[in-house]
């Protein structure tokens, strides 16, 4: 019999595995997620994409602000759930929730566990230089992302990622390995135990920082290179220039090419690093769209020699 599951999730990354839940047939007694909230230029009212996604298939749906009160806890009880899947929820999880569903509950996590626990493991794998990275299928304790580790699958991080293009892999490979996850607890294959985190392997991915988006034209150009694919397309990674601020979506860095820190080095735009040299090739300068980088030239000041 199929298992009774409380999915609990609410950005684009936690709709994809709901979705994969849904079209398998799987029973789905709730979803959880963050209660609407003004977004866009009109600050209209919007639902989560997992808010969405659950009135679409008519889901009852449970925004609480907090589950740590006696009336939240009865409220998720009385859907006597077997099993409580979250993907990017927002809301810590109390003890109280975590032991009322028979096999507890199943985080869906974007790195490989005991690697970048936390907030933004995408990013911080991206910023790292790792070339590895996946999807954890942890078992939900108190601490942060400490739980032993069901099961696991891994992509290879390449030289072209972004934070956009290796979310968008991950979401759809935290989809898949959940539901091999679930089959193979349907079918007795799970083992007995998940398997305990190293805690000495563990690193913490802090939640991103808008003060770690401007570039520092000493470091080395490969370091700049992974801010700018870790924070592509938000925050966004930035530099000034002609007073005004442009954001680097994407670059391409030459090691065996020198210059000054942070100078422009030629007509097609190679700017001076620490170690090596950078090329941007899709900007965007502020409350204008993303552009590729030899349209932006042609239309500023910015001349070979001036320094950003």
């Amino acid at each position: 019999m199929s298992p009774r599951l409380i999915f609990m999730g609410t950005p684009d990354f936690a709709a994809c595995p709901l979705e994969a839940l849904i079209k398998a047939g799987y029973d789905i007694a709730a979803v959880y997620t963050r209660a609407p909230q003004r977004s866009g230029r009109g600050m209209q009212i919007r639902n989560s994409p997992v808010h969405a996604l659950a009135e679409q298939y008519d889901l009852p749906v449970e925004t609480p602000s907090s589950l740590r009160s006696d009336e939240a806890v009865r409220r998720f009880q009385s859907y006597a759930p077997d099993l409580a899947v979250v993907a990017a929820y927002g809301l810590i999880l109390p003890t109280s929730i975590l032991n009322v569903p028979g096999m507890g509950c199943w985080n869906i996590h974007a790195s490989l566990l005991p690697r970048w626990r936390g907030a933004a493991p995408i990013q911080r794998a991206l910023m790292a230089g790792d070339h590895l990275t996946g999807i954890s299928i942890m078992q939900m304790e108190e601490g942060l992302d400490t739980g032993p580790v069901w099961t696991s699958a891994s992509t290879p991080i390449e030289e072209g990622d972004t934070a956009t293009s290796l979310h968008d892999r991950l979401m759809v490979l935290g989809a898949q390995t959940l539901l091999a996850a679930l089959d193979d607890w349907q079918a007795g294959r799970l083992p007995a135990r998940p398997t305990e985190q190293d805690a000495a392997a563990a690193c913490y991915a802090a939640k991103i920082d808008k003060s770690e988006a401007r570039i520092d034209w000493s470091q080395t150009a490969t370091h700049i290179h992974q801010q700018i694919r870790g924070l592509s397309p938000f925050p966004g990674a930035w530099t000034d220039g002609s007073g005004q601020r442009i954001k680097i979506l994407s670059a391409r860095i030459d090691l065996k090419r020198q210059g000054p820190d942070g100078q422009i080095l030629d007509a097609d735009g190679w700017i001076g690093c620490g170690q090596g040299a950078l090329q941007p090739l899709r900007v965007q300068r502020a409350g204008k769209a993303e552009m590729d980088y030899a349209t932006f030239l042609r239309g500023q000041s910015l001349d070979v020699g001036q320094s950003l």
